[in-house]
């Protein structure tokens, strides 16, 4: 079984975590709506991560919406006591599968509830607030009375840790000033490098960087550069990836998400994939290449 220890550790919340996690967006059914098409599939991939060594987990009550939630705690109930749960709120589904904002105060409230039901926690470790104001990326717009909201159930102790997703540094520094902000979560990978500023500014302040869509935003030539590097180091274009990130910088957590047994494997074999310096050289290249192609 591979030894996921070896890709480090940081600080999420009050508890350290192993650097490579799982997202169980993948757990709901096509497009994140509805039931899996196999549900013991999903809790024997739960069930696997668990007993591989993850000790984070990502997930949202907006996923199905509810369904990753219930089979999170249908099979992982009760939690180890090294287990940090993280979600976030501030959007809901439509009839037809959409995405909608949901950032007012009562549906931010009533989303907390929803996700301590559904997990089966009195209090959630980190919850975080997905900004609304950009759908496909972060957009400029405060956040104040969103924070305020979070901030004042972390007061009554429904949440112990608050995070921020889709944002931009601006309002990272504004919900700073409001409340401890223990980790942000936006789109990076090997071509999608505009957070790298960011990235090296919170990890001086100790602050935890959970990229998603590891693979997102690739052209077919940059996907063609990433799996030579994987193909001459016998490994997947995915575990490169996530290799690569686990490189960039320590206080990136990895949360990729998979509903296959074998993909999940793979995925936490990364953590003992070693990059030479060749290889590195070359894939960072390929954010210069994005870049010029943009």
């Amino acid at each position: 079984m591979t030894d996921i220890s070896k890709a480090g550790t940081y600080k999420l919340g009050d508890h350290t975590v192993k650097r490579l996690g799982y997202g169980a967006m993948q757990l709901a059914g096509p497009g994140v709506f509805g039931p899996p098409k196999d549900r013991d599939a999903a809790l024997a991939v739960l069930r696997e991560a668990i007993a591989s060594g993850v000790d984070h987990i990502d997930t949202s009550d907006f996923y199905g919406p509810h369904v990753t939630n219930q089979i999170i705690r249908e099979a992982l109930h009760p939690y180890p006591a090294n287990l940090t749960i993280v979600t976030k709120v501030s959007a809901r589904r439509g009839a037809d599968a959409s995405w909608l904002p949901a950032m007012s105060p009562k549906e931010l409230t009533e989303a907390v509830h929803d996700n301590l039901r559904n997990l089966g926690l009195d209090v959630i470790e980190v919850v975080n607030l997905r900004s609304m104001h950009g759908i496909h990326g972060p957009a400029e717009g405060s956040l104040e009375p969103q924070l305020n909201t979070l901030a004042e159930l972390q007061r009554q102790g429904l949440i112990r840790h608050i995070g921020m997703s889709n944002v931009t540094s601006t309002q990272i520094a504004q919900g700073r000033s409001i409340t401890e902000i223990v980790c942000v979560q936006n789109q990076y990978n090997i071509a999608h490098r505009d957070d790298d500023a960011l990235i090296d500014a919170l990890a001086a302040d100790g602050i935890a960087y959970v990229p998603f869509f590891p693979l997102g935003g690739f052209t077919p030539l940059q996907s063609d550069t990433l799996a030579n590097v994987a193909r001459k180091l016998g490994a997947t274009p995915m575990q490169v990836a996530l290799a690569w990130l686990l490189r960039r910088a320590p206080n990136i957590l990895l949360i990729p998400g998979t509903s296959s047994l074998s993909h999940l494997r793979e995925n936490l074999a990364a953590a003992e994939l070693d990059l030479p310096a060749d290889a590195l050289k070359v894939l960072n290249g390929i954010g210069s290449e994005a870049e010029q192609a943009a």
